[in-house]
């Protein structure tokens, strides 16, 4: 699948992901798919989808029965703890980056694509068995420490052999919680982590 003709001739429909992470995600999907890596889909944090448009894009090119699972708060940014602040300056507050629901679907709709599985609520809410007993691909986008830990817990122990974990804005200086929640999450497993643009791509 030639990816970057797929991002070319479609629209990015926000701006909180650019071409090169948004290439990051989808190429590491089609691996997971070309080898056949059981399990779902999974995506927490999805604001308008994106990204979500183009995972489904996947998806439907590789004719894929897997099912596609997103979660969001649609309530915007959580609240930011100590490990979130950045030298930069006070950035992506709480609150901001809301887009509701219905506006998800909307997008969906519009595409002509099928709805994923849509899960609302804050991911410190989400339990278990909210999520899919066999994930093959995870895309964690929630800015923050805790929301990245959080996911990273949900996704961690029903990842497939062969399963793949992108986390954006892992080189991002704005938001310098998701590389403390990446880094301390896996501090003592051994799993390769790779710095790939913005995105940390960890491979089982």
């Amino acid at each position: 699948m030639d990816i970057s003709k797929l991002i070319q001739s479609n629209k990015i429909i926000s701006d909180q992901i650019d071409k090169r992470s948004l290439k990051v995600v989808l190429e590491n999907l089609s691996k997971t798919i070309e080898r056949d890596v059981p399990g779902d889909i999974v995506e927490l944090g999805c604001y308008k989808g994106t990204t979500s448009l183009f995972i489904r894009r996947v998806l439907d090119y590789y004719k894929s029965d897997k099912k596609f699972y997103v979660y969001d708060s649609f309530e915007g940014l959580p609240w930011k703890s100590s490990d979130d602040q950045s030298i930069i300056g006070e950035v992506f507050k709480e609150g901001e980056l809301k887009a509701n629901k219905k506006e998800l679907i909307n997008n969906f709709k519009k595409a002509g694509f099928t709805l994923p599985i849509i899960h609302k609520g804050w991911f410190k809410d989400i339990k278990h068995q909210d999520m899919p007993k066999n994930i093959s691909f995870a895309f964690l986008d929630g800015d923050f420490f805790e929301s990245i830990f959080v996911s990273l817990e949900l996704v961690y122990h029903f990842l497939s052999d062969g399963g793949i974990i992108v986390v954006d804005d892992y080189d991002n200086p704005k938001l310098p919680g998701v590389k403390k929640a990446v880094d301390t999450f896996f501090i003592d497993l051994d799993v390769n982590i790779q710095k790939i643009a913005n995105e940390a791509v960890i491979y089982f």
